[in-house]
């Protein structure tokens, strides 16, 4: 069985924003040497997440005013006006542990032919939710 372990670093410079990393996630795929088998991509950090669906900028833009007005950035600490207690700690990224709480960890992904097996519209994406700071993605491949 060959397998291939490799982190990703993430520096994303607003708050929140929607990255691909398609292209590095087939990289890997190809230094592997795996043609059949799984690969598990996953967010390292509990404010960041990894998803899969369609590479559309208004698709984008919907995932953001949803999950805004799901789970308000700025809600304050009063958990009798919405608050979050969690915020109470002196942090401001409360919203940002539902949101990815929301959207997922990880995703897994089949390897057929050396290639990723994805429906015609699938691409990986990052979802940084509290950005400004250095984080890992890992990518795991494993099989044949």
């Amino acid at each position: 069985m060959k397998t291939l372990t490799k982190e990703l670093w993430m520096e994303v410079p607003q708050r929140r924003a929607i990255v691909s990393i398609h292209k590095e996630v087939e990289l890997a795929v190809a230094e592997s040497g795996v043609t059949d088998g799984l690969m598990l991509v996953n967010a390292m950090h509990i404010t960041a997440s990894v998803f899969i669906n369609d590479n559309e900028s208004g698709l984008h833009a919907d995932y953001e005013r949803w999950l805004e007005e799901l789970v308000p950035f700025n809600a304050g600490t009063d958990p009798n006006k919405g608050g979050y207690l969690h915020n109470r700690t002196g942090e401001d990224n409360a919203d940002a542990h539902h949101k990815r709480q929301i959207m997922g960890r990880e995703v897994v992904v089949a390897i057929t032919d050396g290639k990723l097996h994805l429906g015609p519209w699938e691409h990986i994406f990052y979802y940084e939710f509290d950005g400004k700071r250095r984080k890992r993605v890992l990518v795991k491949i494993m099989g044949e």
